[in-house]
């Protein structure tokens, strides 16, 4: 409950305004005890226009003046309540963002069909309660009992926020902390003490800044009236996106600007910010090129500002999809997306080098290699035991690398998650996610993308389309997909597609095991440990079918080379899954969650930062 209630609005502006003796509105709210229209408002026993009647005519009785309550609704509670709403929906939205649950107790704001005319919108809350639904008042302790059930939280995690000093009290009889709201701005830093963050500026996909990564605020806003112009002004407000280490992203609003800022955390592994230089340089001349790319407005290397380079950028608002299904679509517009998200890596891998001056952002040829050798180092550097699929892809892998190898810009981690659609039709307005990207194969980015047809559906930090009814959907197939990027590359699909989606598999396999391999403490390690084990067996037993005599062929390479790629392919998906598992149960201990975008950039592979 973050607005005031329409009665105490009721008693004061609106008998001033029209004529009406103060003191008539709560008179008649009031009296009758246990009958009294408040309790039996509450309780459900008048809908919302029955109580507005009933008032009008103990009005009349008791000040002999006629209340327009034909207009009482849309000209006071409705019109209050919309005032507070703004302020409401940003403070439920910084809350949610710090994954913590909420509830709307609502009274009885029902029409006579039943339904509430409250304009809010229930994706902001986990559970609504209406006191006419379940037949019991806000005075009643049973209805926070109730709320606390659907929550699923205990009293002593709980703050309850409401106007009215008998609520609040029934609701602390149950040991939850109260917050009376007579002033909204006053309730709202009251529980911003009690929370720890703050509940204003709210940006989609970005949370309260972590205290071991505020920057100072001072010297931001004295480079930002620089760069902006002193005739900015305004408060500065600052908010982080994303779980990064690697880099650290945060939403900037000043004055009537939102913007990006992206720097280098201070144990950066390049102190003199070449790795944000070299970003904001390729974001640069790839708009020049025509690609989406966030507009970037400024580049400050220097470590006086804020410790360590960064630059600034556009915020590119927009939808990003974080489940490849795209349930809230229908299927004729999941297809359309789809074929956006092909026509913009294309564009990507049509850049060209020498015209947008992108010759030196990575080697000619031998990507791949580079790639495999650079992977199965940083696997190496995090294996916790021996999965011998892995092993397999490790010395299959050098053996099938493509004979040429076409050299073009590659993202380096291209998903739908990455990108920002319009709002309204399949149009990428910005492509994320550039940490990675250098000159290579472009292959590889698409073998890349498509990897989601061969994750589950549950996996938190990449969502697949593994055992999904893609015709039912409405969504192309990887070969339908693939075929999408070809054509408007106006190239055949190669013939060795099945080694790169073996590379993919490959890479996000061994990301995913540095994943596990951060620590957790205790037990919790203990038992993903245990689960990683039960999921890598079934991944050996079917190496080893794979391995058997009848599979394989003698000689030097006899541990790969007589694989067919199609069952190379099935192995190292299969070796993904396990290590998928283990990533979700490593987050799931760690308290992380998985979000992405460059709104919403994490750091650490396999989803890295901007």
């Amino acid at each position: 409950m973050l607005f005031p209630g329409f009665l105490p609005v009721l008693r004061v502006d609106w008998e001033a305004r029209n004529c009406i003796p103060a003191g008539t509105i709560q008179q008649a709210v009031l009296s009758g005890g246990e009958n009294s229209l408040s309790l039996k408002y509450t309780r459900g026993e008048l809908t919302t226009v029955e109580f507005l009647q009933e008032l009008g005519r103990q009005c009349f009785e008791i000040a002999n003046v006629r209340v327009p309550v034909d207009s009482l609704l849309s000209d006071l509670i409705r019109k209050e309540m919309i005032k507070q709403l703004p302020i409401m929906a940003e403070a439920v939205q910084c809350i949610r963002a710090e994954g913590l649950k909420t509830a709307l107790l609502m009274d009885n704001f029902c029409l006579l069909n039943r339904k509430s005319f409250l304009p809010l919108d229930q994706k902001h809350f986990d559970v609504m309660v209406e006191s006419y639904r379940e037949g019991m008042g806000k005075a009643d302790p049973r209805i926070y009992k109730l709320c606390l059930e659907r929550l699923d939280v205990q009293p002593q995690e709980s703050i309850f926020l409401d106007n009215s000093s008998q609520n609040l009290k029934a609701a602390a009889q149950l040991g939850i902390k109260t917050v009376k709201v007579d002033d909204p701005e006053a309730a709202f830093k009251e529980l911003e003490a009690c929370l720890g963050f703050p509940l204003q500026g709210f940006v989609p996909y970005t949370r309260a800044v972590r205290p071991s990564m505020e920057i100072p605020k001072d010297k931001l806003q004295k480079y930002l009236e620089n760069v902006l112009g002193d005739h900015t002004t305004g408060p500065l407000v600052l908010r982080q996106f994303g779980h990064g280490h690697s880099t650290r992203t945060y939403a900037v609003r000043f004055g009537d600007h939102l913007l990006v800022l992206k720097k280098e955390p201070p144990d950066s592994p390049h102190p003199s910010g070449p790795a944000v230089r070299r970003e904001y340089r390729l974001l640069k001349a790839l708009a020049e090129a025509g690609v989406p790319v966030p507009t970037v407005l400024a580049l400050c290397e220097d470590r006086s500002t804020l410790g360590t380079p960064f630059y600034l950028m556009e915020h590119r608002a927009g939808r990003i999809y974080s489940d490849v299904s795209l349930p809230a679509l229908q299927p004729c517009q999941r297809r359309a997306i789809y074929a956006a998200m092909s026509q913009v890596l294309s564009k990507i891998h049509s850049v060209d080098l020498r015209a947008a001056k992108l010759e030196e952002l990575g080697e000619h040829g031998n990507y791949i290699q580079q790639q495999v050798e650079t992977w199965t180092k940083q696997y190496r550097a995090t294996e916790t035991h021996v999965i011998p699929a892995m092993e397999r892809l490790i010395k299959w892998l050098p053996l099938h690398f493509p004979e040429s190898q076409k050299t073009t810009v590659v993202h380096g981690d291209f998903r739908m998650d990455n990108l920002v659609f319009h709002p309204d039709r399949p149009e990428v307005l910005a492509v994320l996610g550039w940490k990675l990207a250098t000159l290579g194969d472009p292959i590889s980015d698409l073998a890349n993308n498509c990897m989601a047809y061969f994750l589950p559906p549950h996996f938190s930090a990449l969502r697949g389309l593994r055992k999904c009814d893609l015709g039912h959907l409405g969504v192309p197939t990887a070969e339908e997909y693939s075929q999408m990027y070809c054509g408007h590359m106006g190239v055949e699909r190669p013939e060795n597609w099945n080694f790169y989606m073996a590379f993919a598999s490959f890479r996000l396999a061994a990301a995913l095991q540095g994943l596990y391999k951060h620590p957790v403490a205790g037990e919790e390690r203990s038992t993903a440990a245990l689960f990683c084990t039960e999921l890598t067996q079934r991944c050996s037993n079917l190496s080893g079918w794979l391995l058997c005599p009848a599979n394989r062929r003698k000689g030097q390479r006899e541990h790969t080379q007589g694989i067919p790629q199609q069952l190379l392919l099935l192995d190292a998906c299969l070796l993904l899954s396990v290590l998928s598992e283990v990533a979700v149960w490593s987050l799931f201990y760690r308290g992380g969650t998985e979000q992405s975008s460059e709104l919403c950039p994490t750091g650490g592979a396999p989803r890295p930062s901007n």
